[in-house]
């Protein structure tokens, strides 16, 4: 059996450009590969997250044994699922009181993913 080494974390090691949202920070993510913006993630909820951007996860195509999800479906299952459920896409403000809530359609779908590798 070949050993695996661990992957990357695609936070900062240093914690900077920290965005507020009610009573949640977000911090940045990062390509792990080539360092692309990732979007951002909550702070207070994430432990470990690698993130390869779209062209750098088909470039290098799928590691072994992860679950791979281009970026473009997971924010249309996003979008839909807020549609199914309110009728429409949310605002800001009611995005950050639905990932609040543990129990949310919201905050399910923002513990799985975008992870593209």
């Amino acid at each position: 059996m070949p050993h695996l080494l661990p992957l990357p974390d695609s936070r900062c090691a240093h914690t900077k450009n920290v965005i507020r949202v009610g009573a949640l920070n977000w911090v940045p993510i990062f390509c792990a590969n080539c360092g692309a913006d990732g979007g951002i993630v909550p702070e207070e909820s994430i432990t470990f997250v690698f993130y390869l951007c779209d062209p750098c996860a088909q470039r290098n195509g799928q590691i072994d044994g992860m679950y791979m999800e281009p970026d473009a479906i997971f924010f249309e299952k996003v979008r839909q699922a807020q549609i199914e459920k309110y009728g429409r896409e949310l605002t800001a403000g009611e995005l950050v009181v639905e990932l609040e809530d543990e129990s949310s359609i919201m905050s399910k779908l923002a513990k799985d993913g975008p992870k593209p590798a």
